[in-house]
């Protein structure tokens, strides 16, 4: 460094912008998950390998360290068996989250969800609340084939009684769990496989946050692009792709899936009088379904052109890597539609 000149003021670095802390869908969900704990003794995870071996897919990582085998329990191999006991421990007083391994493993506690969580506090005339928060990873894209790559949170959603839940930002990811645990009523959280290594600045507190309403990510004024959880980054690139096109794409984020928000649905149409509603489940009898109704319902003359619907294939999800990004929605078959849909 050159020496200063007599006199002159010292030298001194430049200032630099402080580095924000950054941070992933999967680390967001566990500070939930420690957060909850913290403030709340009956609060406790279960589910399969979710103690020392952090679950699955590293959400619980640590956890069991810190807060030790009552309250971080690793169960039997029996979805049935386990998320019947978190319905249980439920009506007893506790607030459990039951952490199922994938989608697909919860169709063998189906029963216990549907029968039991669902209809308790219904069949017993208002005398029984099962506040009990079940979460399981949900999605393609990561080529685990037929078995473990399901995108049924259709099926869910159409359960009365129940609320179904689908973050796709890292701010859902970490702020969804405590509303849903302080709800009365059970309540299943959907998270993309894809989404867990998903980073970013770390989620800023909001001064107030519901798990009910839709949110507009992006403005736009000549379609609406309509999505939730894992697809939303496909969602928020395709606006991007069609700006770059001239084409102003608005983006609504479901985030509840039952109760679905139609009033920002219809809202959203009404503004850009176009619909594109992505889903990765299958197109028939599909959440996009209901939502294509909806909105028929609720916005049908504010509609400039018919309401397009991009779905996964209706086959079992392939393995290869080819067929597999085939056989789900890709930025260029929202592109695609969202095209269609204003042409």
């Amino acid at each position: 460094m050159a020496a200063s000149a007599p006199g002159a003021a010292p030298e001194t670095e430049p200032e630099t912008e402080p580095e924000t802390e950054q941070t992933s869908f999967r680390e967001e969900i566990r500070a939930a998950m420690r957060e909850a704990l913290l403030a709340d003794d009956r609060v406790f995870l279960m589910g399969e390998d979710v103690g020392g071996y952090g679950g699955a897919f590293g959400v619980s990582l640590g956890l069991v360290e810190e807060f030790g085998p009552d309250r971080i329990r690793d169960t039997p191999l029996s979805e049935s068996g386990f998320v019947g006991a978190g319905i249980g421990a439920a009506v007893a007083g506790m607030r459990p989250i039951v952490e199922i391994m994938t989608v697909n493993f919860s169709l063998l506690a189906l029963d216990q969800i549907l029968n039991n969580a669902a209809t308790l506090l219904h069949m017993s005339g208002g005398q029984v609340s099962v506040p009990v928060v079940i979460r399981m990873t949900t999605g393609a894209g990561r080529q685990l084939a037929a078995q473990h790559s399901h995108s049924l949170e259709g099926w869910y959603a159409g359960i009365p009684g129940i609320r179904v839940l689908s973050p796709g930002t890292l701010q859902d990811a970490r702020y969804m769990l405590a509303p849903a645990l302080a709800d009365p009523d059970p309540v299943v959280i959907f998270e993309h496989g894809s989404l867990y290594n998903a980073t970013g600045p770390t989620a800023p507190r909001p001064e107030s946050f519901d798990i009910v309403s839709a949110a507009v990510r992006r403005t736009g004024r000549d379609v609406s692009l309509i999505s939730h959880g894992g697809s939303l980054p496909k969602v928020l690139a395709a606006a991007e792709a069609l700006a770059a096109d001239g084409v102003s794409a608005e983006v609504v984020d479901l985030r509840s899936l039952r109760p679905l928000d139609g009033a920002t649905i219809a809202a959203s149409v009404a503004r850009t009088h176009r619909a594109v509603v992505v889903d990765e489940g299958w197109r028939t009898g599909g959440l996009a379904a209901e939502i294509a109704a909806r909105i028929a319902e609720l916005a049908f003359y504010d509609l400039d052109a018919p309401v397009e619907r991009v779905c996964g294939a209706e086959v079992p999800v392939p393995y290869p890597k080819h067929l597999e990004d085939a056989a789900i929605p890709q930025v260029a078959d929202i592109v695609a539609a969202a095209r269609r849909a204003v042409g």
